[in-house]
């Protein structure tokens, strides 16, 4: 429901113990205004509470500054970065050459799909200083861990296959991810640009150390 003098949303206030619950609409409430806006300054405690419909003051009980809910907005988009790329590997069958194509142009597709939750997956202005947050260092070191390690694993069952040349696939799946992440940038930002039909294919192949079939 909508307040029409204010433009904000109105809530019924969770019963006691549903903490959580208030937690997932204010981070589903900045995803919706990332996602409207494409712009992350958009994104303050007074817009996401107003979206949400509560009294600013209430967001302070869950997130203590403007960087923690964008914390929250980034791990929540990884989730479905993770979630798309496993479902995608399942569809894929058992051949392990098949299944690395198919994480990575999963994750091209997510980056196409969602280019504002993307881009502040990556950096972003949302990035802040830590000495000037509650955000903390290890929270950043960590964001996208678990799809570093589904590439590391889908790459390393290549190798067990023996399609691949590669003898560190830990190091070789990061620069696969930094060619499908400047791959994903550039298609972004120069949309003008005539790309081969096939270069996500060949980025794929040369950065993996993919023999023929």
């Amino acid at each position: 429901m909508t307040d029409e003098s204010t433009g904000a949303s109105t809530r019924t206030r969770n019963r006691r113990g549903e903490g959580g619950r208030l937690r997932e609409e204010i981070v589903a409430a900045a995803v919706d205004l990332l996602d409207e806006s494409g712009d992350e300054s958009a994104i303050t405690l007074r817009s996401v509470a107003r979206r949400a419909g509560i009294a600013a003051p209430s967001i302070y009980r869950h997130f203590p500054d403007q960087p923690a809910i964008m914390l929250a907005v980034v791990r929540r988009a990884f989730a479905e970065l993770e979630a798309q790329l496993r479902a995608d590997l399942d569809a894929a069958g058992d051949d392990p050459r098949e299944r690395l194509f198919a994480c990575c142009h999963s994750y091209l597709r997510f980056a196409q799909e969602h280019p504002e939750r993307y881009r502040s997956m990556f950096g972003g202005l949302w990035m802040p200083a830590l000495h000037d947050t509650s955000v903390t260092a290890d929270d950043v070191a960590t964001l996208g861990d678990a799809c570093t390690r589904l590439l590391t694993e889908t790459l390393d069952d290549c190798v067990t296959a023996g399609q691949v040349t590669t003898t560190d696939p830990h190091a070789d799946a990061v620069a696969l991810w930094l060619g499908l992440h400047g791959l994903a940038h550039q298609r972004a930002v120069t949309v003008a640009f005539p790309w081969p039909p096939d270069i996500a294919d060949r980025i794929i192949t040369a950065l993996a150390h993919l023999g023929t079939e």
